[in-house]
């Protein structure tokens, strides 16, 4: 298995989607940098913030894109195009419906699964799918006509508490992943439970 070399996290721009569900893959980034040290900077070139840090010696580029989420491809592509990365080499952190809070799973390939993010990456990437996924878990609201408002909801303190959990656990993963390890890094984040 290829290493992963950027790890993108999706989300919305603005202050009023910060607190918001869809952010997770966000949310991911910024723990990591609390922990790894470093800080988003504007980077137009890239259509979003970036960072460069190191995990576990290996260089990492990270990525939010600042485009609205249907628009995330154009900002995952311009990255890859500028340092040559290769779809199996990034990983992109994102908000998971099919997953309840406290989840998370790794995921290679596949399709968007309705999640608009993924669905414009995989077209920007010229319709591959073989990068990886980190999905966290947000839960679903339980009817198809009330996933947008929810989506773009704030979760309550017990589930954001139960979000930051998993995203902890996948933090302690992110090394094995990282490098390459992704039957240690699954097994562990598959079985951890809040």
């Amino acid at each position: 298995m290829s290493q992963v070399k950027a790890i993108i996290g999706l989300a919305n721009p603005g202050a009023e989607y910060e607190a918001t569900r869809h952010n997770a893959g966000a949310w991911l980034l910024e723990a990591l940098l609390r922990r790894a040290g470093g800080e988003l900077r504007a980077e137009k070139k890239f259509l979003g913030r970036y960072a460069r840090i190191h995990l576990d010696g290996q260089e990492l580029h990270l990525l939010e894109p600042t485009t609205f989420m249907n628009r995330s491809g154009g900002a995952v592509a311009a990255m890859a195009k500028f340092f040559k990365l290769a779809p199996d080499e990034l990983l992109v952190a994102h908000d998971e419906l099919d997953l309840d809070p406290g989840t998370a799973r790794y995921k290679t390939g596949g399709g968007h699964g309705g999640h608009n993010g993924l669905r414009d990456i995989i077209q920007a990437l010229g319709n591959d799918k073989g990068f990886h996924r980190l999905r966290i878990g947000i839960g679903h609201p339980g009817d198809a006509r009330q996933v947008t408002n929810y989506v773009l909801g704030r979760p309550g303190k017990a589930e954001r508490g139960a979000i930051d959990a998993a995203i902890d656990e996948c933090l302690a993963t992110l090394p094995q992943a990282v490098s390459g390890d992704w039957t240690k890094a699954m097994q562990r984040l598959h079985s951890f439970k809040p």
